[in-house]
């Protein structure tokens, strides 16, 4: 008998696995997953389908029609005119950078602030922790629109009207991203920390080289969060802010609107060059951004 046949002679029957199968193992039949796939391409085309449309408008030349039926996505004669258009129109890349400045500065704010409170609510022992965090929550409760008023007066009396300083500072540390960083350090075994601190270690190492990087994963989706705000905010900046110099990239763009509202293209144009920062951020961070179902874990 040969080795091959031997083995095949010799290994036990086994049970025949099902090609598709859910989480918990059980199998899932045909027309289901056919259902899944529907709804996962309604959902993607409900998604990503509009910026699709702008991206192709963006990049369509002024012989092509843009509202034709059926809707055609790829351009006949692709063209980079409607950026150079953009540029021509607006400082831009002045905007832009304004709009940089502003959510990297608010990505900094919130991710430190918000790691310090979090850890705070989460793990220090003082009285009034729970009052402290029905504040936090109370906060999210409340509109913008019912305190604009009072924050556009504290940034007048402080001086900070018609300033980057006066748009980031409002939105430095947010309510929501404070209980998202507290849920994540509480989410960490007590133990790690109680054997750090029969070692010696104090609040601040213990933070620092312990809870810290055990909810990166959680930092990321703040940091995230908090430079979308920022980035896409546009009542705040445009009521704070009065120098064309000063105004950030959803107030520059807005010209484009009220300028040259029946150019579709133009307007599309400057829709991506806003939304593309926002890409090369999640996509930078989607590595961290996914470890939040496993966030606080102890590895062996």
């Amino acid at each position: 008998m040969s080795v091959a046949e031997k083995v095949r002679t010799e290994r036990p029957p086994t049970a025949r696995e099902p090609r598709v199968a859910d989480e918990h193992g059980r199998r899932i039949r045909g027309l289901e997953l056919v259902w899944r796939y529907l709804l996962l391409l309604g959902v993607l085309a409900l998604t990503v389908g509009p910026f699709l449309w702008q991206l192709s408008t963006s990049l369509k030349g002024p012989t092509e029609d843009i509202f034709s039926s059926p809707p055609s996505f790829l351009p006949e004669h692709p063209t980079l005119h409607n950026y150079e258009r953009v540029a021509d129109t607006i400082p831009v890349w002045d905007y832009a950078l304004n709009s940089l400045k502003v959510a990297a500065a608010n990505v900094v704010t919130n991710c430190v602030g918000s790691a310090l409170a979090g850890y705070a609510l989460a793990r220090l022992r003082y009285r009034g922790r729970r009052a402290a965090t029905l504040a936090f929550v109370l906060a999210m409760l409340v509109p913008v629109e019912g305190i604009i008023i009072a924050q556009f007066t504290t940034m007048r009396e402080l001086g900070l009207n018609n300033t980057l300083v006066g748009v980031v500072l409002p939105g430095s540390v947010a309510a929501m991203n404070v209980l998202l960083m507290r849920n994540a350090f509480l989410n960490l075994p007590y133990e790690i920390e109680e054997a750090a601190f029969v070692d010696g270690a104090n609040v601040w190492q213990r933070f620092w080289r312990i809870a810290l990087p055990s909810v990166r994963g959680t930092l990321a989706v703040v940091a995230i969060f908090a430079f979308m705000g920022a980035w896409d905010d546009f009542l705040w900046p445009l009521i704070v802010l009065s120098d064309p110099s000063k105004f950030t990239l959803t107030i520059g763009l807005n010209y484009l609107h009220g300028t040259f509202a029946n150019d579709e293209r133009l307007v599309a144009a400057g829709t991506v060059i806003a939304v593309a920062p926002l890409i090369v951020l999640f996509a930078c961070l989607q590595r961290y951004f996914f470890r939040g179902v496993g966030e606080g874990a102890v590895k062996g």
